[in-house]
């Protein structure tokens, strides 16, 4: 149906009697069928194919999860056990664990083209090659050499999901359940992270290798029988083969002739309005943008993240008396995976801002309570027998609360702050800046805490959060509800009148809320 019908109450339309296609009492009973479905709720068409293709899609971030979680349990096995039979020294293991992060920051661009050229379900599907690719080469390492080129082909499969995923997610999903679906990624990278956690714990390295490389497999396997994005198909000019889609993830039911002849015109539009880099760049609503994005990715990495996934096992060891906690890893991750789920569900009702604020602002306490405990340690080791419990607590609450907010919502929020005519080289920037980020944070923070302290490096990433929250309070627009064009005047300076009804621009360009081309 089109945009208006949407947000239109049930009304029984008019049958008219001798006109062609309800001429019979079948043929009306058919029209209102199909009326019903395309009306109920408010918005058109059935919702669980769209789950269904979301989650399939989200396959691949179980797969990014798996080797971005995969150097928790492999770090001592491999570094302190020499389980590979190779000595391995931290060193090199640093850059075993970072240099997946310039793999992935590499094809931020390339996939997008690839998307372009092969649609978004074969690109992909393209990206379980150099995943299994990856974990063979891990698999059957014989040097460090080894093992650091499996993990930069992991790399860029994952990172090529970080930017596919998303975009094929949104280009599926009715703006009713884009912002829940759009969480379904994170989610699944938590999840993919919870089960290296869980299974590492009891496997050795090579097992727990094996298992995270039959995993692409099995998302290949599955994604093959999901549609090919209808948008893509529009841009390309195959508009039966839209049609098919549509009804796949619509229903049977669905009249997608509306919907289809709106894509057509926001794909002219979007080819019509195609402007140089240089010139996007220079609009105002393109720098606020990329300013906001590349500042939401600067305070998520640095939020401290990586320093308290370090430290969890060293915490959780000194609340149990010294002996180390196999399961504070799976603690962790089951947190992180419970507080996705939660985002999921309420990032469509509360707001990104409100999520980024508490979120930020919270991570800064348990960072504050975490450099206090440190500083204590430190200085009297004896002051801290009775206060493990609060350090447990404090990483317990930063997982929590950068799972809810700073970790899904950037990713979000980038693939709606941009125009269409620019997202397709705007919005992979703020991709390669997060992995780059990722890759230098994960590379020197063993450099810095032996600068600055245990201490020192959490005060550092506390002032940090907190600057983090002021940036969000005082640069970061709510997108909730609205639509591109909504946000664009507000990113240009314009103020949406108060009885103007944001985000119901007429017509509504559903393809203008998704994240195109960027993860």
């Amino acid at each position: 149906m089109a945009a208006q019908d949407e947000r239109e109450p049930l009304i029984t339309p008019a049958l008219p009697a001798n006109r062609s296609g309800y001429g019979t009492v079948e043929d009306a009973r058919d029209a209102m069928s199909k009326f019903v479905v395309n009306n109920v709720a408010g918005e058109s068409g059935r919702k669980l194919p769209q789950y269904i293709a979301g989650l399939a899609a989200s396959g691949g971030a179980l797969a990014a999860g798996t080797f971005l979680g995969w150097t928790a349990p492999t770090d001592k096995p491999l570094t302190v056990e020499g389980e590979y039979g190779f000595p391995v020294s931290d060193e090199q293991f640093s850059w075993v664990g970072s240099i997946s992060n310039l793999g992935a920051a590499l094809m931020c661009f390339p996939i997008g083209y690839m998307m372009k050229l092969i649609g978004r379900k074969w690109s992909m599907l393209a990206m379980v090659l150099p995943l299994v690719l990856g974990w063979l080469l891990i698999i059957f390492a014989e040097n460090v050499a080894m093992l650091m080129v499996g993990r930069f082909f992991l790399g860029v499969g994952g990172g090529a999901f970080c930017v596919a995923a998303p975009t094929y997610t949104a280009e599926i999903a009715q703006p009713s359940i884009r912002g829940t679906l759009g969480t379904f990624f994170q989610l699944m990278v938590t999840v993919g992270i919870l089960f290296v956690y869980a299974v590492g714990a009891g496997v050795d390295v090579q097992v727990l290798s094996i298992i995270c490389g039959v995993i692409p497999l099995v998302f290949g396997a599955i994604f093959f029988f999901m549609p090919e994005s209808p948008y893509y198909f529009v841009e390309k000019g195959r508009y039966s083969e839209a049609a098919s889609s549509l009804k796949w993830l619509r229903g049977a039911q669905y009249d997608e002739n509306a919907e289809i002849e709106d894509l057509k015109q926001a794909d002219e539009k979007v080819k019509a309005e195609a402007i140089p880099m240089l010139v996007a760049f220079r609009q105002k609503a393109t720098v606020r943008a990329l300013a906001i994005s590349l500042g939401l990715m600067f305070f998520q990495q640095l939020s401290g993240i990586n320093a308290v996934i370090f430290y969890n096992s060293a915490i959780f060891a000194s609340a149990n008396g010294g002996k180390e906690m196999s399961s504070a890893s799976i603690i962790v991750g089951g947190i992180q995976v419970v507080a996705t789920l939660l985002a999921s569900v309420v990032v469509d009702k509360v707001g990104r801002r409100i999520l980024l604020l508490v979120s930020d602002l919270m991570m800064a306490v348990s960072t504050i309570l975490l450099a206090v405990y440190f500083q204590l340690k430190q200085d009297d080791p004896a002051k801290v027998d009775d206060l493990s419990w609060l350090a447990v607590l404090a990483v317990c609450l930063f997982i929590a609360m950068f799972s809810i907010g700073y970790g899904p919502v950037p990713w979000l929020m980038v693939g709606e702050l941009f125009a269409n005519n620019v997202k397709a080289f705007a919005s992979p920037v703020a991709g390669v800046f997060n992995w780059l980020l990722a890759f230098l944070v994960t590379k020197v923070f063993t450099n810095l805490k032996d600068a600055m302290g245990e201490a020192g490096v959490f005060w550092l990433f506390s002032g940090i959060s907190l600057l983090g929250t002021v940036f969000v309070f005082l640069v970061v627009p709510e997108t909730k509800g609205k639509s591109l064009n909504d946000i664009q005047r507000i990113l240009a300076g314009e103020k949406l009148n108060a009885d103007e009804p944001a985000g119901l621009p007429e017509p509504r360009d559903e393809r203008d809320e998704r994240p195109a081309q960027v993860a």
